[in-house]
């Protein structure tokens, strides 16, 4: 997680539950399928009727609205400005997503979220006040070449740029082993903070006679030259 998304949920707090996504291409839909299957109340809402229409019949929202967000006034009738998080998913049309993510902000939106397709993009939408900017495509080829190059590193959770919390795979070598028999702080500075069997049930702060078993997960904390160095080494 970097700086911008701790920065953001630092204060972010959901409040009734309640989103709007506006632009329903693949990325707006995964958001609106996700938040609906979670049991938040979404409202989608995409200029094109025939996109606002394949979200309705395909239960991916709540609600679903076809108006143009380049208008204020429609915004405003629609009741987008009283939703404390709206989604900006139309990030491939530099100037409705420029200008819906304004009239956003000047209505009083709380979060504003807005997807963005170059830097250049990033930097006018949080000029206009956009609260979190994201890269989902970059974000995902980053994700994917990391998995590809750390196959035993399942999730990861960036602190600060130097330090991270990270779930892996209990490698071969640490079959049968206990943790105390590992020395992970002491060869490796990591600290195990929890490890997770088959059945996902999780014991956090295991003792240090606990064995570890290949193919179940541990969760290590520690500096990303220290994970690195481990994966290496197994």
């Amino acid at each position: 997680m970097n700086l911008s998304y701790l920065n953001f949920f630092r204060n972010f707090r959901v409040e009734k539950e309640q989103f709007a996504v506006i632009g329903l291409g693949r990325f707006g839909r995964a958001v609106c399928t996700t938040l609906h299957q979670s049991g938040h109340e979404v409202l989608a809402i995409d200029r094109d009727e025939k996109k606002v229409s394949h979200v309705l019949s395909n239960q991916m929202a709540a609600h679903a609205l076809q108006l143009d967000s380049t208008e204020s006034q429609a915004l405003s009738e629609a009741g987008i400005y009283e939703f404390s998080t709206v989604i900006v998913a139309v990030g491939n049309y530099l100037a409705e997503s420029i200008t819906t993510a304004l009239n956003l902000k000047e209505g009083g939106v709380a979060n504003v979220v807005a997807k963005a397709s170059s830097e250049t993009h990033k930097k006018i939408l949080e000029k206009v006040g956009a609260d979190l900017v994201v890269f989902p495509e970059r974000e995902m080829g980053m994700e994917l070449a990391r998995r590809l190059t750390r196959p035993r590193l399942l999730e990861e959770f960036e602190l600060d740029p130097q330090h991270s919390i990270v779930e892996m795979l209990v490698p071969f070598e640490f079959d049968g082993k206990t943790i105390l028999e590992l020395e992970l702080r002491g060869k490796y500075g990591l600290t195990l903070l929890a490890i997770r069997d088959d059945h996902e049930r999780s014991e956090i702060n295991p003792l240090p006679n606990k064995r570890l078993r290949k193919g179940t997960v541990m969760v290590v904390l520690g500096s990303n030259q220290d994970i690195n160095r481990l994966l290496e080494k197994i």
